[in-house]
């Protein structure tokens, strides 16, 4: 700390046209001494993201035989009609990181399973890995108003059973080695996220909210500007990390008001999270939907629930807490009751697939222009297993994936390749991730190691 005698208020904020932003930490604030893709360019390409936790029922998952599929396994027969999209992936491991990873099995598989980088520390110290999405949303954030959703269907504030950190269960997503991103699993929150306070997606609505909060960031940075010339070196380069927060929301603004014309479908913004699991999924894939329809982010996360969920489905006719179920000791009927719920949670990612399918986009639709990965970090569940995760990716026509197939792929290559081709499909060119060792087929040839 450099010692001045300039002292900050640690209360201090900057006010405007009735807002109010407080400061970060600055070490001024202890006492002295004391101490939109641009016009006639290519469509986007959108990655999703979506998690299974407490592993499969895998003789529901799996098709009989590699190759073209005539018929989809009954977990997947929801989505019999987007057969055509359809790449159901076998043979990948998540062993190689997993095994190295200190840690329950649950935590471990969730924790690294769009890094496939080894966590270190437990608890609130644990030190992971920036995830797949992240790289992809520092890519496309340059062009969205938002780089990425972290989206699911139970709350990111769960605590108690978590195993080695409630960090690693309760998010997939992680921007940094220190900073998992938390899942938003309230409608009405994310809507806000998407389109204001405004209360409408009608574009009066909009536009107007817009502007006054375009006109209120106008005095905000006039202010930060003249408190920046204030301060010492250090809290200087503090200061400038927040700016660049202010700076991203102005530029989201600007984006927001050359998007607002954009014909959107005229909803009302919704009111709390339903009870009902199936109506919450379908909402929550509808603003997905938008949020990709409209350009908001081309990057998203989506856990179907936490690892160690004990969450029950009466829905699906399975009044069994799911994370007890998932350890099925091999019996027949409790695999087969599992098999309801992974079929019940395919049903509503069914959903975002059909919307997605019926939005026009250049030549194509969204769901062609559109890689969303499917699947879950455990693949027997009964004995946390880590080798042939039960994982599918559906859409992504336009992005050279040639679905209506089953691949296997041997000697158990890390999931991290296919994280290096999705990554390298959306145009984001690595040489490596994780702990990858080139890339594979997504398409109708092989791709080259690196």
């Amino acid at each position: 700390m450099i010692i001045t005698k300039k002292h900050l208020s640690r209360r201090m904020v900057l006010r405007g046209l009735g807002a109010a932003m407080a400061l970060p930490w600055l070490d001024s604030m202890t006492p002295a001494l004391t101490a939109v893709a641009k016009s006639g360019a290519a469509p986007a390409r959108r990655l999703g993201v979506f998690y299974v936790p407490n592993g499969m029922a895998l003789p529901y998952w799996w098709p009989q035989t590699p190759g073209p599929l005539e018929q989809l396994p009954p977990t997947l027969q929801s989505l019999q009609a987007f057969k055509e999209n359809v790449l159901v992936i076998g043979g990948l491991s998540g062993d190689a990181v997993a095994r190295k990873t200190r840690g329950g099995g649950h935590s471990s598989t969730c924790g690294t399973f769009l890094s496939c980088v080894p966590f270190q520390g437990s608890d609130a110290n644990v030190i992971a890995s920036t995830t797949m999405d992240q790289v992809a949303a520092k890519e496309f954030g340059k062009e969205t108003q938002i780089a990425s959703l972290e989206l699911g269907m139970e709350s990111a504030y769960v605590t108690g059973e978590c195993e080695t950190s409630c960090a690693l269960t309760n998010s997939i997503s992680w921007s940094s080695p220190t900073t998992p991103l938390a899942i938003d699993n309230d409608p009405r929150s994310v809507f806000e996220r998407l389109f204001g306070q405004s209360g409408s997606t009608d574009p009066a609505v909009r536009l107007a909210y817009d502007r006054r909060s375009k006109s209120i960031l106008d005095v905000l940075t006039g202010q930060v500007a003249r408190l920046n010339a204030l301060l010492g070196p250090g809290d200087q380069a503090k200061f400038e990390e927040y700016l660049e927060s202010i700076r991203d929301i102005e530029r989201r603004i600007e984006r927001a008001e050359a998007q607002s014309g954009r014909e959107l479908p005229v909803i009302d913004q919704p009111m709390g999270i339903p009870n009902n699991y199936g109506e919450h999924a379908a909402m929550m894939m509808d603003l997905l939907a938008l949020a990709y329809q409209t350009d908001l982010t081309r990057v998203s996360t989506f856990m179907m629930g936490r690892e160690l969920s004990s969450r029950a489905y009466p829905e699906a006719g399975v009044a069994d807490s799911h994370h007890p179920l998932s350890h099925h000791q091999n019996q027949a009927a409790n695999i087969d009751r599992l098999s309801k719920i992974n079929e019940y949670h395919v049903r509503q990612f069914a959903h975002l697939v059909q919307k997605l399918s019926t939005i026009r986009e250049a030549d194509g639709t969204l769901l062609d222009h559109s890689l969303l990965l499917y699947g879950a970090g455990i693949s027997d569940s009964n004995v946390h297993a880590w080798l042939d995760l039960p994982l599918a990716v559906v859409g992504g026509k336009k992005a050279g994936v040639k679905g209506g197939r089953y691949i296997r792929y041997q000697d158990n290559p890390p999931l991290a390749n296919l994280h290096l081709t999705l990554l390298d499909r959306l145009g984001v060119h690595l040489h490596t991730f994780g702990n990858s060792t080139g890339q594979i087929e997504l398409g109708d040839h092989m791709l080259s190691g690196v």
